[in-house]
């Protein structure tokens, strides 16, 4: 019997509410949400795309409850074909607004408390957000929550287009702590393919700085803290844990095993539906 490949996990935390998007591809032609209860401790399965989803494109508005995707899915027929930009209600995807967009290389978008947004086919949202193209550069989703690009990462190219071309190093604080987590890309696998479980073609490592020591996580394919200093990481295993670091061995304050989920799409709820 042919074993069952671990998922690709990959996620988003709101940046003023104890609240997580997550991103979960496999089988291939799949893309799975979720809603990641932090104070609650509870996860909450979502949506089901036949498509993809590409997750460093995407972005969860500071409250956590809206989130604004980037999606390809070369079956759907709707006005605004077949790769779009899409704003739903975490863990949904029904799209509340959207627009189509020129294929695969566009940006994605981010949720912006200020006045302005960059000029994209939409009305204005009734939300108190707009949207703001997510930049072009390694990380630009970790940058809006905190990482800040190490001394030591190599310098961008100029002539890199995409800053694709370098391991780009980023580093985060502990909240109320004293450690440091550290992630770095290390290569392209040239699309999400599976190879060492890249999300959208980055391939990334994640180590944790102590006391001058620097710890290898090899375990994880996504990792960041939460607001109370705990470790909240998507093992390649797939597995989604929180963990209170003390000592030699972490405590695993909450765990929910992701690895086992099938393709099973369901109608959002009417609240989901509608503004």
């Amino acid at each position: 019997m042919m074993q069952q490949a671990a998922p690709r996990i990959y996620c988003i935390p709101a940046t003023q509410a104890p609240v997580v998007a997550v991103f979960r591809r496999g089988p291939s032609n799949w893309t799975h949400l979720g809603r990641w209860d932090l104070a609650g401790q509870r996860y909450e399965p979502g949506a089901w795309l036949g498509g993809r989803i590409f997750p460093r494109r995407a972005d969860l508005s500071p409250d956590g409850q809206y989130l604004c995707y980037f999606a390809h899915k070369p079956s759907a027929t709707w006005e605004h074909g077949e790769a779009y930009v899409a704003i739903s209600k975490l863990p949904w995807l029904t799209a509340l607004h959207a627009f189509g967009t020129c294929g695969t290389w566009t940006r994605g978008y981010y949720f912006t408390e200020e006045d302005r947004s960059d000029n994209v086919p939409m009305e204005t949202l009734p939300i108190p957000y707009r949207l703001r193209s997510i930049p072009v550069v390694q990380f630009a989703n970790e940058r809006q929550r905190g990482w800040i690009e190490a001394e030591d990462s190599p310098a961008r190219d100029y002539r890199d287009a995409w800053d694709q071309h370098r391991n780009a190093r980023m580093r985060k604080p502990q909240p109320c702590g004293t450690r440091v987590l550290c992630v770095e890309s290390v290569g392209w696998a040239g699309g999400e393919s599976g190879v060492d479980q890249a999300v959208d073609g980055l391939n990334v490592r994640y180590s944790l700085e102590s006391n001058g020591d620097l710890d290898l996580l090899d375990d994880l394919q996504w990792a960041d803290w939460s607001r109370e200093g705990h470790l909240l990481v998507a093992t390649r295993s797939g597995q989604l844990q929180m963990r209170k670091l003390r000592g030699e061995s972490p405590e695993i304050l909450f765990e929910a095993d992701l690895s086992r989920l099938e393709p099973n799409p369901t109608p959002a709820p009417i609240w989901a539906q509608n503004w």
